[in-house]
């Protein structure tokens, strides 16, 4: 066990060069930003030729959203219900998978730009409009006040509260002027937006599927392992709160392999996994970059589960008294 305040995930994870090719399974407990950095590291291994010492990934999702810890089957939160021994047993048995994860660049606009382009690796999904608002809002005053934030149901009530407060506002309003959209290569007619999420996981913002549930139009199904990206339109923060609560759909723009946008002339708000900026004019490019091993875990942890795998046990184990 290593707590990824004292050791970092690199020094951590040099434990898997010590075990059989191959073999290696770990547990990060934390949110969807815990694992990203988990999952930098293990890219890192890559780089320095240790492949055969790359873990599968399993998640226990401490964090606000866990939107990957969902997508991957192991829940939108873990509050301690679940006895350590089950989870570890679900973490041997779960199976192995595959997440894309995608190269952000963000190029600022202007001949005589010096500064290099700002380079992102996203697991879950970018966004340009109110959500990333709200994160920007929320990531400014947690670092105002950090101590206010060490509970779950603070965060999401005050990512709430910024949420009603730009339905107010509309400080994204007439995106669909301000940005060019291409999905691989090919330019798309935005209709009257004022945000735009481009997503590789099932999941968004906190456990809503934006892609699925959408009516009989021909696209295939969202899949984290299968090179694509899913790019959806919303209306505003009030759009995203009725999608939350399944009142209302997001516009569907179309899936690609590669994203370009381009912000023309205005400051707007943007985020990668839940870290946001304020960003002027520039081009926003987004590529497969590589794969990551995770493990997938096919039902929900519970005390259900707990219960019901107990009485197997226990009716085993007096099976065999019987015998």
């Amino acid at each position: 066990i290593f707590d990824l305040t004292k050791t970092t995930p690199a020094k951590a994870l040099q434990l898997c060069s010590w075990l059989p090719f191959n073999s290696a399974r770990v547990l990060v407990c934390g949110g969807d930003g815990t694992v990203g950095w988990v999952l930098d590291a293990i890219d890192d291994m890559k780089i320095k030729g240790q492949e055969r010492y790359v873990p599968q990934v399993a998640i226990l999702p401490l964090g606000t959203g866990n939107d990957l810890s969902n997508t991957l089957g192991w829940g939108a939160g873990y509050a301690g219900e679940v006895p350590v021994e089950h989870i570890l047993r679900n973490v041997m048995e779960a199976d192995g998978s595959k997440l894309d994860r995608w190269k952000v660049q963000v190029t600022n606009k202007g001949y005589y730009n010096l500064r290099k382009p700002k380079v992102f690796t996203m697991n879950n999904y970018f966004s340009i409009g109110p959500d990333a608002l709200m994160a920007l809002n929320f990531h400014a005053h947690r670092e105002k006040s950090p101590s206010l934030f060490s509970s779950r149901i603070i965060n999401k009530a005050v990512y709430f509260f910024y949420g009603t407060k730009d339905c107010l506002v509309q400080e994204c309003k007439d995106l669909n002027k301000k940005v060019e959209l291409e999905l691989d290569g090919e330019r798309i007619d935005l209709p009257n937006l004022e945000g735009i999420i481009v997503l590789n996981i099932g999941y968004w913002g906190g456990g809503c599927r934006l892609w699925e549930g959408m009516g009989d139009e021909p696209y295939p199904l969202a899949r984290h392992d299968d090179g694509l990206l899913e790019v959806v339109g919303v209306n505003g923060s009030f759009h995203c709160a009725q999608i939350q609560v399944k009142l209302a759909n997001p516009v569907r723009l179309g899936q690609a392999h590669t994203v370009r946008l381009i912000l023309k002339n205005s400051k707007m708000p943007m985020q990668v996994d839940g870290e946001p900026w304020a960003q002027g004019p520039c081009t926003v490019t987004i590529t497969h970059k590589t794969h990551a091993l995770m493990l997938s875990h096919s039902g929900e942890q519970t005390d259900d589960d707990v219960s019901s795998v107990s009485e197997q046990e226990l009716a085993k184990d007096q099976t065999d008294e019987d015998i």
